[in-house]
């Protein structure tokens, strides 16, 4: 039987949504007289723009900063700020259908209020404009300019045909989702990051289509809130950078939460039929077809270079790899850097401030960083969390590093036992013969801020034999990482010096 669910209605424009408006793209907002040349412009006011933005004008330095649609860019308006707000409210829903598993007893009615949901979402999200908004940017001496950038030569750009010199320019425009190809989608509409966070109720039956971090978290969030959500992935398994024994706890996860998951799977063609999205499905030589309300695609994003004009200021790119940059963030134009998603393979939120920073350093500073020199960890926010920092032990091999690893399970840490949560581990790699840490990963509720002591101890030059004194509170899930610092310890404990101990504990006293 067919439900109606109609994903072209938008929640309405309400105060909280008025206020972030307000804030990232006011209506009221004339662009300034443009000062003549910019020391600084910066095309795109995301995460990498607004980092280069603020710390330019900390410099003191005369910056232009010009954003096409809104301030924040994917991360505050369609990314991490509203998923994270609905992956939390998608939490407790969880834990109340999961309350027996905690000694207490389960909500005899659980209701998901939709609307309500969305609406903390919009809430949150107009909080957060207090600290990013174009007022303070303007405040802050920098000059906003709100419309299309087009280079016009090697040191000039015309916004909405309005023209702005620089001596140096960084591009930071981002990323956008990347869409399937697949034969009528489009016509049969689909939901992406950019446009989910504005439904007004919720899809009974919602496709994802791609097993990367977006749709893994984005399924596992409107499974919780109600939807029956079914995952179609072409991989043999969830998270394909990742390692295979994390990929797989979540995969787990993702059975008890009653996910539908269809691996080694393509969506091959799509129809509507009355209020209903049918999809055909291919896996290996077997055909199948699943009838939907929404499509999700969550397979990636491509890079923002289109409509740059870029030849004219000489800078190279590629479609999807994006601008092209050494090691310093330099295009080829030695006037012009790039910074964030439009040329990183890593597309985090602080991945591309680090970035921002380093590019700002290296073009108005005559710095020389290197991005390669950058310590990066990244989170995946599922039930478990998945996060991870430096090195996996294939890419250890491919360099001829030899790779020792210590994996602690979470059912081994006396906090995750108390919190019934024992799924996951944390794993560190070590360069074999030395303490020097490669990269970890770690599976386990709050794996993102845990990663963070793993990211500092490797920025610092901190081994395992400093971890290992590392006192942590009790008890808590990061006692886990000096427990794998122990166990490198036991490691460094020769045959014969374990002999000796062994003797003398054995003597008489």
């Amino acid at each position: 039987m067919s439900t109606k669910f109609d994903a072209s209605v938008s929640t309405p424009v309400d105060a909280w949504e008025r206020k972030r408006l307000a804030a990232v793209r006011p209506a009221s907002w004339n662009n300034p007289a443009p000062a003549a040349p910019y020391q600084l412009v910066i095309i795109g006011a995301g995460p990498a723009g607004l980092a280069a933005a603020r710390e330019a004008a900390a410099l003191g330095l005369r910056v232009a900063l010009v954003e096409r649609h809104e301030i924040g860019g994917t991360c505050f308006n369609t990314g991490c700020v509203p998923s994270k707000a609905l992956l939390r409210t998608a939490a407790v829903y969880a834990e109340m259908r999961d309350a027996a598993r905690y000694g207490a007893e389960v909500p005899a009615d659980i209701r998901v209020d939709f609307s309500a949901v969305m609406e903390r979402l919009r809430r949150i999200r107009s909080h957060l404009t207090n600290t990013t908004s174009v007022r303070l940017l303007a405040a802050s001496g920098v000059d906003v300019f709100f419309g299309s950038a087009q280079f016009s030569g090697p040191d000039s750009l015309t916004v909405n045909g309005q023209p702005l010199q620089f001596d140096k320019a960084l591009i930071a425009t981002g990323a956008r989702p990347d869409i399937p190809d697949v034969p009528g989608l489009k016509q049969a509409g689909f939901l992406t990051n950019t446009t989910i966070f504005e439904l007004a109720e919720l899809p009974p039956r919602l496709l994802v289509i791609g097993g990367g971090p977006l749709g893994c978290e984005l399924a596992q969030a409107f499974q919780r809130l109600g939807s029956r959500v079914t995952i179609v992935q072409k991989l043999p398994l969830f998270l394909e950078r990742e390692e295979r024994d994390a990929a797989q706890t979540l995969s787990d996860a993702f059975a008890r939460d009653g996910i539908e998951v269809r691996l080694n799977t393509m969506a091959v063609a799509v129809r509507s039929e009355g209020d209903e999205k049918v999809v055909d499905l291919v896996s290996d030589d077997y055909h199948s077809t699943i009838r939907v309300d929404a499509i999700l695609t969550g397979v990636g994003r491509l890079p923002n270079v289109q409509g740059l004009a870029l030849e004219k200021a000489g800078v190279a790119y590629d479609d999807v790899a994006g601008i092209r940059v050494d090691d310093q963030l330099r295009t080829a134009n030695p006037r012009i850097h790039a910074a964030g998603d439009v040329c990183l393979d890593e597309k985090y939120t602080d991945t591309a401030e680090e970035s921002a920073r380093v590019a700002i350093r290296n073009a108005v500073l005559g710095g020389c960083e290197k991005m390669s020199e950058l310590v990066v960890p990244w989170c995946t926010y599922t039930d478990p969390e998945i996060a991870h920092v430096g090195m996996y032990v294939r890419e250890a091999n491919a360099r001829g590093i030899p790779v020792k690893t210590f994996t602690v399970p979470m059912h081994q840490v006396d906090r995750a036992i108390t919190d019934s949560e024992q799924g996951g581990f944390v794993k560190i790699h070590v360069r074999d013969g030395s303490d020097r840490i490669l990269g970890a990963t770690i599976v386990a509720r709050d794996a993102g801020d845990m990663i963070s002591q793993i990211t500092l101890a490797m920025v610092a030059g901190v081994g395992m034999r400093t971890l290992a004194k590392v006192i942590h509170a009790y008890p808590t899930r990061t006692s886990a990482i000096r427990l794998a610092a122990k166990a490198y310890n036991q490691t460094r404990l020769s045959a014969r010096v374990v002999a000796r101990l062994k003797h003398w504990l054995a003597r008489p006293r």
